[in-house]
């Protein structure tokens, strides 16, 4: 959430800064009229308080006279009356100023592109050559299904669409995936840990999916749980509402979860495979930074994905995204695009970003400066990596002609030492 006073002191250079995120300028001014009414309603509030406990004294020194307090009586029994009404406004307005607050997102780090999309994004740097096949590359759900180790099929059957039923070397490999990364990062000083997969609708607000965000996300029934969408909530919720140690900083998390994703709006997108899928494993990196740090942190978190990728042998780059590009809740986000043969383009496999002080207000997650005051940490988030996308990647890029496909070197203590999967082998 933004400061509200510094959406106070410096209204044009907010208006500005939102306004290459898609907010309007009249959206500001309307949030500001109602905080200045809030104000004003607060100063009348306290005003006639102050009056309240005038008279309250008036009345006790009256009694200890013994003299008549009927009329001062009246009086407090009218101002009583005004506060009551006055409180009921600017409880109402609070509301309405939480509220707008809530719904802007992030103001963009001035070093980023700025542009409406994904069309207006810079590319940062190519790691690592694409494979050039002497064949025609099959799609990875193609590969899967006639390697039986991906049935969508029956996914379909017992979930819906966007669901898949891993088999055999298949499961083997997602759980090789996901056990690599994991030890990856612990080399790197990640603490691992397994979080809550269900949370309530104060953690869904304190990284910024709530309000906002609802229909986004799979809730429970007549309860305030949500499933997560990522694992980045429960890990920088860990922290709300408590000061960091100074000395602990940065503190660096990982985790693999599931994730759950309506993927509302998303019809007719990438109806087939791995990509967009309504439940995923993912691998997340979470860090607590000081500000002076955290945009170090952010270079060293999208290295940490990077490493991933170079280590299994994959190719990618490295983008920055524009303004309009951007999730909610970030200042500054590098994405990186793993190639996909099949598809002959790079495809997102993990998105770092840095939230700067976003997060951190919502949440309450603070720490003490150097003079021993009160701040706001910042808050950042990573992919490390997406699973499923990447056991597609493995796939599509190590495929064979003959169908088979070659497990990289990486992984093979994960897979008991196999060296590929074939037709002839499809059970782990």
């Amino acid at each position: 959430m933004l400061d509200i006073k510094m959406i106070r002191q410096n209204p044009d250079d907010i208006k500005a800064r939102l306004a290459t995120r898609g907010v309007e300028a009249e959206t500001i001014d309307t949030l500001l009229a109602k905080d200045k009414e809030r104000r004003e309603l607060l100063v009348q509030s306290e005003s006639l308080k102050q009056k309240r406990n005038e008279v309250s004294e008036a009345i006790a020194q009256a009694k200890r006279n013994k003299e008549d307090a009927t009329e001062a009586i009246t009086a407090m029994r009218e101002v009583g009356g005004q506060i009551k009404q006055l409180d009921a406004q600017l409880a109402e307005v609070e509301e309405i100023v939480h509220d707008m607050a809530a719904r802007l997102p992030n103001l963009p780090n001035a070093t980023i592109p700025v542009g409406p999309d994904e069309d207006y994004n810079v590319e940062l740097r190519k790691v690592g050559t694409p494979r050039k096949f002497d064949f025609e590359p099959k799609a990875h759900w193609d590969i899967g299904e006639d390697l039986g180790i991906l049935d969508f099929e029956r996914g379909a059957k017992v979930s819906g669409a966007r669901f898949v039923y891993y088999k055999g070397w298949g499961a083997r490999l997602e759980r090789a995936v996901y056990n690599f990364m994991l030890d990856e990062h612990a080399k790197e000083g990640y603490t691992e840990v397994l979080p809550p997969y269900i949370v309530n609708a104060k953690t869904m607000y304190g990284t910024g999916q709530f309000p906002k965000f609802k229909e986004d996300v799979y809730q429970v029934n007549g309860e305030d749980m949500t499933l997560i969408p990522t694992a980045e909530v429960p890990l920088t919720n860990y922290y709300r509402d408590e000061v960091i140690p100074t000395d602990q900083l940065p503190v660096y998390f990982t985790a693999l979860t599931p994730s759950f994703r309506s993927e509302a709006g998303s019809a007719g997108r990438d109806t087939r495979g791995l990509i967009r899928m309504h439940q995923f494993n993912k691998v997340e990196m979470v860090k607590f930074a000081k500000p002076e740090e955290s945009y170090n942190e952010l270079e060293k978190m999208t290295q940490n994905a990077g490493d991933i990728m170079g280590k299994l042998g994959l190719p990618y780059h490295v983008i920055t995204l524009s303004t309009g590009d951007m999730g909610f809740s970030a200042a500054m986000t590098h994405d990186l695009e793993v190639w996909m043969p099949a598809q002959d383009t790079y495809r997102e496999i993990s998105s770092c970003s840095n939230c700067e002080d976003f997060q951190a207000r919502r949440a309450h997650i603070q720490y003490r400066d150097e003079n021993g005051k009160l701040q706001f940490v910042h808050t950042l988030n990573g992919s490390g990596l997406a699973v499923g996308r990447t056991v597609a990647a493995i796939l599509e890029n190590y495929q064979n002609e003959d169908g088979s496909v070659t497990i990289p070197e990486a992984l093979r203590p994960y897979m008991g030492g196999l060296e590929k999967i074939t037709k002839d082998d499809p059970e782990a």
